[in-house]
């Protein structure tokens, strides 16, 4: 439970109009409804909106309680916290709108938990506010959408079965997105682009986003260098080709920060890395140097003013999103195979059973928050946390039973 007593609302959810917020709403409202065990309300920073929200979620929501808060407004944004025992924020790009709250959640002790994916943001926050958030209580996780709750989730459950099987952890993994049908999201454009505008203009960004220990505690490193997919490559273990995976900057450095704020628990050499299958033969290996040459392009142009505005004119912007049964038709399929030192495997699954950026990553980030309310010890300490690593079982029962995710290991030799 959080650390927080005597409060009007277990979870607020702010940014709540926007379009991951209304999926959150949504999925809230049919999972928990109102004024049952969920105390909870939705924020924004327009009344007009919210009340369209609400009418918009028919008349299980006319009691769904409101309070008005603008990001930038620090004021209005404690006068939320201290009615809130966790906060659950959609509003990105988090670089640009997400300081303010995570400043007062840190603050008031407020717990908290959002779905981005801005891994020079995370590192900004830890450094400024995590000896706030430990003073107060404060349990800030971040991530907690499609980057990086199935990558962060799918190695703790690898590592768990490689503990039961073989009495130790697997100390090198590898996850390969084997399919996924759904777009991304608005905002999660948004921010990429964001992080491709300020790399370019920082020789030190781009340093500290090359880094994979980025966001871990300093005195956590490896002497062994961890691999990381820059182009086209076939892949033994599952015999297709790969290409890089565009989440798997931000999700390797979630899954090693879960590592080290648990003591190294896969190993202080751990090594992890991810990558899309693309397929077997020359049709795989074609298909595996256009997306690399995609994504470069994307960051090139997203780099610099002149060609920005183009790649703005053909992307998702922020606040759009596919419809309902586009949402529902999507899905992913995630594999992982880990190696202990001494050469044993366990391959694993993870599957959602919605489109990766909008519908299941409302539902994740929805029981993310739960968990957080309702799942953790209050002795729990505060600080930046991740999923995996404050909300362990307690999140994959949550996952499985409500979220729409499976874990399966495949085979183990």
């Amino acid at each position: 439970m959080s650390t927080k007593t005597d409060t009007t609302y277990d979870i607020v959810v702010f940014g709540a109009t926007s379009f991951v917020g209304q999926i959150l709403t949504g999925y809230l409202l049919k999972s928990y409804g109102i004024g049952k065990d969920v105390r909870w309300a939705i924020a924004g920073r327009s009344e007009s909106k919210l009340g369209t929200l609400k009418q918009g979620l028919g008349p299980l929501a006319s009691e769904l309680p409101v309070i008005v808060a603008d990001a930038a407004d620090e004021s209005a944004l404690k006068t939320m916290c201290d009615q809130t025992r966790v906060v659950i924020s959609t509003v990105g790009p988090y670089a640009l709108y997400g300081e303010p709250l995570v400043k007062i959640c840190a603050e008031t002790g407020t717990d908290y938990c959002d779905l981005t994916g801005e891994v020079q943001w995370i590192r900004k926050m830890v450094d400024t506010y995590e000896e706030k958030a430990k003073a107060s209580g404060a349990r800030i996780v971040h991530c907690c959408g499609f980057d990086s709750i199935p990558s962060d989730m799918g190695v703790w459950f690898l590592q768990e079965k490689a503990a039961e099987t073989f009495g130790a952890p697997c100390q090198d993994v590898r996850m390969r997105v084997k399919v996924a049908k759904g777009e991304f999201s608005g905002g999660t454009v948004a921010s990429m682009m964001n992080i491709a505008k300020e790399a370019a203009a920082d020789p030190k960004l781009r340093k500290e986003l090359a880094n994979p220990f980025s966001i871990c505690p300093p005195e956590h490193r490896s002497e062994t260098r961890q691999p990381s997919l820059k182009g086209a490559e076939f892949d033994n273990d599952f015999g297709v080709w790969l290409a890089p995976f565009v989440m798997g900057a931000i999700n390797t450095r979630i899954v090693h920060r879960s590592n080290a704020l648990q003591n190294a628990r896969y190993g202080k050499e751990f090594t992890y890395d991810e990558a899309m299958m693309t397929g077997r033969g020359m049709k795989g290996r074609l298909a595996a140097y256009g997306i690399t040459g995609a994504l470069g392009g994307f960051f090139t142009a997203s780099a610099f003013k002149p060609t920005r505005w183009v790649v703005e004119k053909f992307v998702p912007k922020p606040g759009e999103g596919p419809s309902p049964e586009a949402q529902k038709n999507g899905f992913y399929d995630l594999r992982f195979v880990g190696k202990t030192t001494d050469g044993k495997i366990i391959k694993t699954k993870v599957t959602g059973d919605r489109d990766p950026g909008y519908g299941s990553t409302g539902k994740m980030l929805g029981e993310a928050g739960m968990s957080l309310a309702f799942d953790v010890p209050a002795e729990k300490q505060g600080g930046f946390w991740t999923p995996s690593s404050l909300l362990d079982g307690k999140l994959y029962e949550r996952l499985t039973s409500k979220a729409g995710l499976t874990f399966e290991v495949l085979e183990t030799s």
